[in-house]
């Protein structure tokens, strides 16, 4: 991502990927999730925490994935962020991250 890239474009677009859009009333029927993006020097990591029954897992991963891979979202302002997706792997939730995950459960 450019340096004055909208860091939260990518988690838009798996909102977008996940609900239709990444403006909608809450609660995702599909996958209630949080997306947050840090950068790492040149770098943006974004991490998606959702929750789903056990038999979403794969098509979840794989929606969020390619949502990622497109690597653009044209925003409300008509500003297209655009990025690459260098890479992506599960990951376990975190400590710090289990009451957001419980949260996303009771959703």
């Amino acid at each position: 991502m450019e340096p004055d890239a909208d860091l939260q474009a990518p988690g838009g677009a798996v909102t977008a990927a996940l609900c239709g859009h990444w403006d909608h009333e809450p609660p995702c029927t599909v996958a209630p999730h949080h997306g947050r993006a840090d950068r790492h020097g040149s770098e943006v990591h974004v991490r998606i925490l959702f929750a789903v029954e056990p038999g979403m897992e794969a098509a979840i991963r794989q929606s969020i994935e390619s949502a990622l891979a497109k690597g653009l979202l044209q925003g409300p302002d008509g500003v297209v962020t655009r990025w690459q997706l260098r890479g992506s792997r599960h990951s376990d939730v975190r400590a710090e991250e289990m009451d957001h995950a419980e949260r996303l459960i009771r959703t």
